[in-house]
């Protein structure tokens, strides 16, 4: 059986909407398998109500919950199953929106889920873990400042005119802020609604600690949000940015300074490496 996917998102309330293209209308048999690509755990939906009713002839339209699927993060491919026959949902649709992904990130989730179409070109979902984050949108180097602009995400903040009371702590040392090499600088930041922008000197970096290297690790703290936020670049289609993203290296007092991001695409600035 033919199934081609013309339309496939995830709502703001969590439901996977997909519009495809059949050789053969659906019927009350027919099942959607969402397959996890990691440990082939299955999810078998009956389709049975889900259609769309007003859907064009040779068309169909499904709308499908996923917070009662109790879906694990990771990545599931999609599959239509007939009589015990699954076939591969092949998709046309790029299924990408930074526009769509801003507006689904303001609200508070404790998993993202993600419509997108693979490699190969086939439906595929995926599922992260969200918790509040200051998702980086520009980093630069002006006039001896470390400057960023970004988006806060899965906060639940209104995405208004509001100014808040914000800081930019930039910190090394471990995440429990131990041992005698720590060291911190904290500026105020700019908050509007849930874009931020802020600048710190890297001369005061240098200056907290004077002749170590080490890697430094951001963080925002805005009031009405509880704890810091890590700066992080997770909220578009770029995976590995360690790998992929590279930004200039620049000379501080004789010092190199670079931001770079980690393995899990979290923003830091190597010092002096």
């Amino acid at each position: 059986m033919s199934v081609i996917v013309t339309n496939a998102e995830v709502t703001l309330a969590d439901v996977l909407s997909v519009r495809m293209t059949l050789e053969e209308p659906l019927t009350g048999g027919d099942r959607l398998v969402l397959r996890h690509r990691g440990t082939g755990t299955e999810r078998l939906i009956s389709l049975d109500g889900r259609e769309e009713a007003e859907a064009p002839a040779e068309t169909a339209g499904l709308a499908i919950s996923l917070a009662p699927l109790s879906l694990t993060p990771g990545r599931w491919d999609a599959y239509l199953q007939r009589d015990g026959v699954r076939t591969r949902m092949r998709s046309v649709d790029p299924g990408f929106s930074l526009d769509s992904l801003d507006a689904y990130a303001l609200g508070r989730r404790t998993l993202a889920y993600r419509a997108y179409r693979t490699r190969n070109g086939f439906l595929a979902v995926k599922i992260d873990r969200a918790a509040p984050v200051a998702d980086v949108r520009a980093v630069w180097f002006r006039e001896g400042r470390f400057e960023v602009t970004g988006l806060l995400a899965y906060t639940g903040l209104d995405d208004d005119d509001r100014h808040r009371d914000a800081r930019l702590a930039m910190r090394r040392g471990d995440q429990g802020g131990q041992g005698e090499r720590d060291a911190s600088v904290t500026v105020a930041a700019t908050v509007q609604g849930v874009r931020f922008h802020a600048a710190l000197s890297l001369c005061d970096v240098l200056a907290a600690a004077p002749q170590q290297e080490g890697v430094w690790r951001p963080s925002l703290e805005v009031d009405g949000v509880d704890g810091p936020l890590p700066l992080g670049a997770r909220i578009d289609d770029v995976e590995g940015k360690r790998r992929r993203v590279h930004f200039p290296r620049v000379l501080v007092d004789g010092v190199p300074v670079t931001p770079t991001f980690t393995s899990d695409d979290e923003l830091r600035l190597e010092v002096g490496a």
